[in-house]
């Protein structure tokens, strides 16, 4: 998960302010106290969570003028913007017969600080895994949880059964900077029967980088097509059934269009 979708600290539900001294609107969030940081402030306003006098505005370069209200809608408190991402799935998905993480034992794989974590815990998630390549990246606030195990400074690729606490029946994973085609295969040796996962997808880490354009951003659908489908095929070479695949509610850095992806080891309901 990238630690640029991380506040720095925990913020207000929302808030706002007039604006003193005119500039660009990001610089003005962060002057005014209304975001810690001006990229936290950017990624609210990409998100829609910014009114500039009563309308939303999604530029972080808009003009702002002395006198103009600015109302920020910061949502939750989550550990990280992610947890909108995982947010979706469960919206799209449980519809469809996804059970929820409720009294289950959880592994996060590419936790961070731990978005995608804090929402599992949540939901009422027995245990929570969390795992990332990374060293100490999760939040205190996650860190601290009595639910929580961090193992930092693993890789995925490299654990077996006998590294976790418990066999996981449940599993979420935002990795980035390695395919998932690294990260599906894992799986099958650590985790429990009927067991279900909920996989971010991201094309600028499956197509390669001679594929990518401008910050990295894959602008061609056609090749995003063909990393959703080239994960998929690798699911269901594991063993796993795809059962459901949207694309994410909200886009990765930069504006890069991803997907979830829910696999399962058991039976249909």
């Amino acid at each position: 998960m990238d630690r640029t979708d991380s506040p720095e600290s925990m913020e207000d539900a929302g808030s706002g302010a007039q604006v003193v001294e005119p500039g660009r609107l990001d610089r003005v969030i962060q002057d005014l106290g209304l975001a810690d940081s001006r990229s936290r402030a950017q990624r609210l306003i990409q998100d829609g969570s910014v009114r500039l006098s009563g309308t939303v505005c999604t530029k972080p370069s808009t003009k702002v003028k002395t006198g103009d209200l600015i109302e920020v809608d910061k949502g939750p408190d989550y550990a990280s913007r992610g947890a909108y991402k995982l947010a979706g799935a469960f919206e799209a998905f449980e519809p469809m017969g996804l059970p929820g993480p409720e009294g289950r034992h959880c592994l996060d794989i590419g936790a961070s600080t731990g978005g995608f974590a804090d929402l599992l815990l949540r939901r009422g998630a027995s245990r929570v895994v969390a795992l990332d390549v990374g060293q100490d990246q999760l939040i205190d606030r996650i860190a601290r949880d009595s639910r929580v195990l961090e193992m930092s400074g693993v890789n995925i690729r490299d654990v077996g059964p006998d590294d976790l606490p418990y066999r996981p029946d449940y599993v979420v994973s935002d990795v980035s900077f390695i395919s998932l085609t690294y990260v599906i295969p894992v799986l099958p040796a650590i985790i429990a029967p009927d067991t279900h996962c909920i996989l971010l997808i991201k094309p600028q880490f499956e197509v390669g980088r001679t594929l990518l354009g401008h910050h990295g951003v894959v602008t061609e659908e056609d090749r995003r097509v063909q990393a959703v489908e080239r994960v998929t095929r690798c699911a269901e070479e594991s063993g796993f059934e795809v059962r459901g695949r949207i694309p994410s509610p909200i886009t990765g850095a930069h504006g890069n269009i991803e997907y979830l992806l829910w696999l399962s080891n058991g039976p249909r309901p």
